[in-house]
């Protein structure tokens, strides 16, 4: 089994998709919709826009959408998965890949939720913070004895975790977790707290988007972020969707769960095409990955 797999926030890049522009008339023709449903030349900023250009919430998340699914819209033939998964952001990319979203939907809906977290950013002082070299257990026993709203966010690959929160509450959390051992722990530089339950505001516009979307079986099981088992259900899709944005990221038990389902290789799909062949290495460093 092959599982194809699309990168969140942070797969960025500055030039990113203009060789796809150039060079592939399929791409270009996606593209240039992209621009139209926008509107507003999201290519302009994506080529030749600079790196803090391309920090913008507002940028990033249509950004890397687009370009993860023109590679998939070149790949043609050869993009055949059996299963589907994203990092954050990037379910909704699997979802528009496999079907389950038409382009057009999964587009204004990334769109959609790009604007709202950013909103939903600039309502309390928050961050987020990685932390290397612990088990997950003690990360989260740390957050749990935090004062402030602290909690986990991005289970990553083991020994890796993404905390979100209050600045007070990340700012001592690090403190817990550098006295407990951690050899690394990093305050981002984001834009607040996402995966959290300070991203509620955000949810609560989202949903009411998603629920005017429509949603079909995908052509293979996805892998979702809040559970990190296969769905077809397109009910039960578009209600982890909306769950989502407060809830944490299981990658680690999506990517082991995939690979006890039958999965033996990973296709990266957009961004720089490394970010997500790194985690799966940090399961099984032997493990085939490869990107489109």
């Amino acid at each position: 089994m092959k599982a194809y797999v699309f990168p969140g926030q942070g797969a960025q890049f500055e030039g990113m998709g203009k060789d796809l522009y150039e060079s592939a008339p399929a791409a270009r023709e996606l593209m240039e919709q992209a621009n139209d449903i926008l509107g507003f030349r999201l290519t302009d900023v994506m080529f030749e826009g600079s790196a803090e250009d391309l920090k913008q919430t507002r940028i990033t998340q249509p950004a890397i959408f687009l370009h993860s699914l023109a590679k998939a819209r070149i790949a043609g033939s050869a993009f055949q998965p059996d299963a589907v998964a994203g990092h954050s952001l990037g379910e909704f990319s699997a979802l528009a890949a496999a079907g389950a979203l038409s382009f057009e939907d999964a587009l204004r809906l990334v769109y959609s939720r790009a604007v709202a977290m950013q909103k939903a950013c600039e309502v309390v002082d928050s961050t987020m913070a990685a932390i290397l070299g612990l088990e997950d257990e003690v990360v989260e026993q740390a957050c749990a004895e935090v004062d402030e709203m602290v909690v986990p966010a991005n289970y990553n690959s083991p020994g890796q975790l993404v905390i979100s929160g209050t600045v007070k509450g990340i700012e001592a959390a690090v403190v817990k977790l550098q006295e407990a051992g951690a050899r690394r722990a990093v305050i981002l530089q984001v834009g607040g707290a996402f995966h959290s339950p300070l991203m509620q505001p955000a949810k609560e516009e989202l949903q009411a988007a998603i629920e005017q979307a429509r949603f079909s079986e995908p052509s293979c099981p996805i892998y979702q972020n809040v559970n990190a088992q296969a769905e077809r259900d397109p009910e039960k899709i578009k209600l982890n969707l909306i769950e989502q944005l407060t809830a944490p990221v299981r990658w680690t038990q999506t990517m082991l769960n995939m690979i006890s389902d039958g999965v033996c290789e990973f296709v990266e799909v957009g961004g720089t095409g490394s970010t997500l062949q790194g985690l799966v290495k940090k399961v099984d460093r032997k493990f085939p990955t490869s990107a489109l």
